[in-house]
């Protein structure tokens, strides 16, 4: 088990690691805003796209994970947003927080310990994180300039309309799909990359704030999952699920979005950073929790 999640963990390091080495053989200081700018509004998008054309969500039937798949981002936001000095821009601690890595990580990490067949509903907490992260997420990163201009990015109405266009899809031309899903696996790799240029750019400082701040996160977490759990009538498959989803280590996307509005991405890339490295402790113990106690 510690093996297979080392291989799922370790290439995210591995990318960043050679985005950071490449960034620090340049003579010149590496700008990545315009990568970043693109990533965000073309190749994110795709993959949002992409992975609900090719995986059709039942929202009628799994209305108990859908829900369960919403509190457990908005309900530690909420208490996240209690604390008092938290160390960092109160947006930018906030959003981290709420966002876990469900994409590179949690899905290649659920499809390994819970079983292929579960890659519909891994899909589905893939897509509900996505919509929270490009509607919530931005309105609350953007608010000191346009409260709604998260209406107006790529990633909310790539959804909508891969939720629409789901149960079409033998009707939309195969270059289409081909293409989209070639843009899509652009973002991924181009995220971790950029966040290794951005760390390359500075020094890692306040390694203990950061600390402190996942530890936070994880309490947060786990404070979210016992009235889920206990309230919600979610399945045995479901269940695991959620408790995964809510130890995984923040998201690279949050970095991302803090760069893009210039919301300490500096911090934030830390606080990513570290969240990562304890993964490597807390995901196997959360895995073996699952198995063994649910």
């Amino acid at each position: 088990m510690l093996l297979t999640l080392l291989n799922i963990v370790l290439p995210v390091f591995a990318i960043a690691a050679l985005g950071f080495g490449f960034a620090r053989q340049q003579s010149h200081v590496a700008h990545m805003s315009f990568i970043n700018h693109a990533n965000v509004m073309v190749f994110c998008p795709a993959l949002v796209f992409s992975a609900l054309l090719n995986n059709p969500v039942d929202l009628t039937r799994g209305w108990p994970l859908v829900t369960a798949g919403v509190l457990i981002y908005i309900v530690p936001g909420i208490l996240l947003a209690l604390v008092r000095n938290p160390g960092m821009s109160r947006q930018a601690f906030v959003v981290t927080g709420m966002f876990r890595n469900v994409g590179n990580i949690g899905i290649p990490l659920m499809m390994l310990a819970y079983g292929k067949d579960q890659l519909g509903d891994i899909v589905l907490l893939f897509v509900i994180t996505n919509l929270l992260q490009f509607s919530l997420g931005l309105f609350v990163l953007s608010s000191g300039s346009s409260r709604w201009e998260w209406l107006r990015n790529p990633n909310v109405w790539a959804a909508v309309l891969g939720l629409l266009l789901s149960s079409q899809r033998d009707r939309i031309p195969e270059f289409v799909l081909t293409t989209v899903d070639l843009v899509g696996q652009i973002a991924i790799p181009l995220m971790l990359f950029g966040l290794g240029v951005r760390l390359a750019q500075d020094h890692l400082e306040n390694v203990k704030q950061a600390l402190r701040i996942n530890v936070m996160y994880l309490l947060a977490g786990v404070l979210t999952l016992v009235p889920i759990l206990w309230l919600l009538p979610l399945s045995q498959d479901w269940t695991r699920l959620i408790i995964l989803s809510a130890m995984l280590p923040p998201a690279v996307l949050n970095y991302l979005l803090c760069e893009l509005y210039d919301v300490e991405p500096r911090a934030v890339a830390g606080v990513v950073l570290m969240g990562n490295v304890m993964s490597l402790a807390v995901i196997p113990l959360v895995v073996w929790v699952t198995l063994t106690w649910f």
